[in-house]
């Protein structure tokens, strides 16, 4: 356990004092004399260090907080319980899955295009190895991360942390060494781990959840997914993309209800395309692995038997190592805490943000949620993020902000919807991705625009023009914008305009 760029004194409890890069020397020595140390001696020695800001977790959270106090010139410390940083968003989340689809979708391609046809017959790759290559971007992804810690003079401590009290927080590694980090202002950014529940048994080679089946070590030919939300439908495109034969559980009637209807829809026809089962209103009653197999008996009375079985359904916030009871806090059944309107616990100088605080646990909001909890205890200018696009990663892949077409009807919002597919757009015939729509709904008055859906390639980037039109105040939000702006050509963004022409050509 060592800080990246000590910059705090360190007050030990056999009363010297010495520069926090000392700290490891110290160990084999004592006023200049060598000596060997008792357990009850190491647990005595405890470094305390005193700074601003202390924030638990290098997740996106925990680093835009961390980062922010800093640049304001704030003393600040950082913890990671894992030996690198980055958090579950870098090492088992967004970076793992999203590297491993963009190498599967290539696969597709390849597999798919007719010119390399002339080259050879189509290729296979096994699970292992197409993880192995997405490990490239993890790496990057931690080395950089650790350069911003280094650069902006934010200690960086390795080890698992506990509250001792509402101002301070115990650092301990796996070699007992402990180390006390004192602040006027805590931030908990921990993340969240795949809730697991206990009637289900995690040890079995052949059960998997969204973060162990980063190690799984072969290709199954069959695989049941239980839970069809954002984690479970991405891993089933991804491994219906190598050709496993995927069963999709979804315990509600239909697949990201979220969404809207179209879109839904949408993603189900497309699935079952590339041979996933998607099988709605089911729940388990158990899951029993053998040998050659896991067998999963649903509610229902119905039976289902695949290599290998990955729960997908629900996850948990850390919480249950961070000594929460010693200073009055409480975190929810799924191990969440609960915060006020400006990030805030009920103990006012710690706060949560992140996938530990809940809705809507993307590491787009959790990013911004700690840059603005950072900006609220610095006195800056304070937002709280709530209008944040949806990205799901699943091939194709779908982004939307703003309402649905449910949600407007319910409201009685004279709306009109404006249409673009994307098989009609230069671009796409180019690339050969031609399945998708862009969707714009705007009032049929004013023209403001109220929601944007798109399914298809690049989706995630597609959306983000609609959404600054959207942001703009008044009459700026109209989508006449898309009408009066010139897109270069041939590119993805011209379904704005094509999908403006569409629009405008409905009202009467």
């Amino acid at each position: 356990m060592s800080a990246a760029r000590p910059t705090s004194s360190v007050a030990w409890t056999w009363g010297t004092t010495r520069p926090a890069g000392e700290r490891r020397r110290l160990v084999g020595r004592r006023a200049g004399e060598s000596f060997v140390r008792t357990n009850e001696e190491t647990r005595e020695l405890m470094a305390v260090h005193n700074y601003d800001v202390v924030v638990i977790g290098t997740g996106p959270a925990g680093e835009s907080a961390a980062i922010n106090a800093a640049k304001h010139g704030k003393r600040v410390a950082i913890i990671e319980k894992q030996p690198a940083v980055g958090g579950n968003c870098t090492h088992w989340g967004t970076i793992p899955s999203k590297a491993l689809r963009h190498q599967v979708k290539q696969i597709m391609q390849f597999n798919t295009n007719r010119m390399f046809r002339d080259i050879g017959e189509p290729r296979w790759f096994s699970f292992p190895r197409v993880l192995e290559r997405s490990r490239v971007t993890i790496d990057q992804q931690v080395e950089m991360r650790t350069n911003f810690y280094s650069r902006n003079r934010i200690d960086l401590f390795f080890g698992l942390a506990r509250f001792k009290d509402e101002h301070t927080v115990v650092v301990r590694d796996n070699h007992e060494g402990a180390e006390e980090l004192c602040a006027q202002k805590i931030v908990v950014a921990t993340g969240s781990r795949p809730y697991r529940p206990g009637d289900v048994n995690f040890r079995h080679p052949r059960i998997y959840c969204s973060d162990t089946i980063l190690g799984l070590s072969h290709t199954p030919r069959t695989l049941i997914i239980y839970g069809a939300g954002v984690i479970g439908s991405e891993y089933a495109s991804i491994f219906s993309g190598l050709g496993v034969k995927v069963d999709l559980i979804d315990t509600r009637d239909r697949l990201l209800s979220f969404l809207d209807d179209e879109i839904s829809d949408a993603l189900s026809y497309h699935l079952r395309q590339h041979g996933v089962l998607v099988r709605h209103n089911e729940e388990y009653e158990r899951v029993e692995g053998d040998e050659s197999g896991v067998v999963v008996h649903l509610k229902s009375g119905k039976k289902l038997r695949a290599d290998a079985f990955l729960w997908a359904n629900g996850r948990t916030g850390n919480t249950d190592e961070l000594g929460l009871e010693t200073i009055g806090l409480e975190a929810n059944g799924r191990g969440q805490l609960t915060v006020d309107d400006h990030y805030r616990t009920a103990i006012p100088h710690i706060y949560a943000v992140g996938d530990v605080i809940g809705w809507p646990s993307l590491a787009s909001a959790a990013y911004d949620q700690g840059r603005s909890a950072s900006d609220e205890f610095l006195d800056e200018p304070f937002r709280f993020v709530t209008e944040i696009p949806t990205g799901i990663y699943t091939i194709p892949e779908i982004s939307s902000v703003g309402r649905t077409e449910s949600e407007l009807t319910e409201a009685k919002v004279p709306y009109e919807v404006a249409q673009a597919f994307f098989k009609d757009t230069a671009r796409a015939q180019i690339t050969g991705d031609t399945v998708g729509m862009l969707k714009i709904l705007f009032h049929r008055e004013t023209l403001e625009i109220l929601g944007i859906h798109c399914f298809g390639d690049q989706a995630s980037e597609i959306v983000h023009i609609g959404q600054a039109i959207m942001q703009q105040p008044g009459e700026a939000n109209s989508l006449k914008y898309f009408i009066n702006t010139t897109f270069n050509y041939p590119t993805m963004a011209e379904a704005y305009r094509v999908a403006a022409q569409n629009g405008l050509n409905r009202l009467f």
